[in-house]
Order: structure tokens, then sequence, then C-alpha cells
């Protein structure tokens, strides 16, 4: 985790990824969600900064006009900038071009990503493509905070503005450390890190603070040294990219209450 952004529940998300672009690097992609499709953002990221670049999916209401094909489903497009978003942002140009390519993987429908990356052969079609789908890493690192870190209870503890911040910042830090562990180990092991298990490194670590806590010193960088060769023993199995499955919800949400009847007409224990 680069940088975090946050506030106030009645500023929206997109303002606060605005405050985060001077993070990015030079010579950087930033994958995006398709709700932050706007010049004013996408533009502003990629100004200020040498090669930084975005690649977001493409809403299926979008309008553009096509000026140059640079192959199957590859094309530069140019769309118009509506007023409002240049009197927001006076520094818009009237219109602004992408690249627009158009793929399909197995098990999913027909999808068309836009992106930054014009050229053809410094970025090829198919690699952003298999790029794109990186972006779930980040609904992964979401999943290990609220279900592991915070064992589901995602409501903080803290009561007032000041503490909430603290305590946002505390789990931010946590989860970089131990993300920094799993870097180190793989590191060690020539392993991209996403081969390291974040929900055992997790329960590692916190089995050692706890031990730490009533250990007499001298026996620490023993103990240190046996959690980390136990650690590397614990390595995921590659990536399987292959696998494709539907979004799809095992409970149908509804504003009617859930009938808990049998069918017999008992009731439900």
């Amino acid at each position: 985790m680069a940088q975090v952004a946050f506030g106030p529940y009645e500023t929206g998300e997109v303002t606060y990824a605005e405050e985060l672009w001077p993070s990015v690097p030079n010579d950087s992609v930033c994958i995006v969600d398709r709700g932050f499709f706007a010049a004013g953002i996408l533009l502003a990221l990629s100004q200020g900064a040498s090669n930084r670049h975005w690649l977001t999916r493409a809403k299926s209401n979008l309008a553009w006009r096509v000026v140059e094909k640079l192959g199957r489903g590859d094309q530069i497009v140019e769309m118009d900038i509506r007023a409002p978003a240049r009197k927001k942002h006076p520094w818009l140009p009237l219109t602004w071009r992408m690249r627009a390519i158009s793929y399909c993987r197995k098990g999913f429908r027909p999808q068309i990503l836009l992106t930054s990356m014009l050229d053809p052969v410094a970025f090829p079609a198919s690699e952003l493509a298999d790029l794109y789908h990186e972006r779930w890493e980040i609904e992964l690192a979401y999943d290990e905070i609220k279900t592991e870190m915070l064992e589901r209870e995602e409501t903080l503890r803290s009561k007032s503005p000041s503490s909430v911040t603290q305590e946002l910042w505390g789990i931010f830090i946590a989860y970089n450390l131990v993300r920094l562990e799993m870097e180190r180990i793989a590191s060690e092991l020539h392993l991209p890190p996403t081969r390291i298990s974040f929900v055992t490194a997790l329960t590692r670590i916190v089995d050692v603070w706890s031990w730490m806590a009533i250990a007499s010193p001298g026996t620490i960088p023993k103990q240190l040294l046996d959690y980390q060769e136990r650690l590397k023993r614990l390595i995921l199995p590659p990536r399987r990219s292959n696998r494709a499955y539907p979004r799809a919800v095992k409970i149908k949400m509804s504003n009617y209450p859930r009938n808990r009847r049998s069918p017999s007409g008992g009731s439900l224990i």
C-alpha cells in the first residue's frame, strides 16, 4: 500500500483519489475502476509525470469517434469533453484521445478497455488485456484487511474522528508490515510475493508477537529464525489464471423478510 486518502463520508471516493495521483510513480500504469472514468480525473493522472498511464474498463454507454485502426479490436478513439467538466477544470481540452481494445476471455463477456497507452508496439493489446485482470489483487487486499485483520468486524472501535483516523492508520501500517515480511520471504525464495499466504503470514506474526510478550530476550533471535523457516515451507501454488467464475450471490438480497418455516409447516431451529 503506497498511499492512502480518506476523510468524512460525505466526500466521494473520486475526490479522495485525486489526492493520490502525486504519489503514483513515473513509468507506471494505474488500473482504475470504470467509475473513475472522467477527463478531469484521468488526464490529471497523466500530467505532471513521465510515462505515467491509466487503464480502465469502458462503460457500456460511452460514445466515441474512431481516429485510427491499429489492428483487430485495437483502435485510437476520440471523445468530446463536456462543458461542465471544462468549467470545473478550465485546463481541460475540448477533446481527448485514448486507445480502445476489444477482447474476450474464456468464461467472460466481451469487454472493451480504454487506456492512455497509445503505442501498440510498446504496449501490445494482449498484454494490456492480461494486465487489467491484475486489478483483482486489490479486491483480495480488501478481503485480507476486512476478513483476516479485522475478523469481519468492519465497524471501527473508535468513537471520535481523530481516533478513527489513528485507528485506520494503525490498520494500514500493520497491513504493510505483514506485506513487507511476505515480500522479504518471497525474495529469499526467488518467488513472486503472491505465492506467500497472507493469512499464514499474519497468523505466524501474531503468534510470535504474543509469545515475545512473555519470552526472555535471549531466546528471541532463535525463535525468529524458526518462525521464518516455518513460513518458508508454507508456499501457495501458482495462480491459476485460466479459471472463470461468473459473478453470483449466495443469498439474494430482498426487502422481504426471510421465510424460515419448513415445508411441513413446522419451525426451523
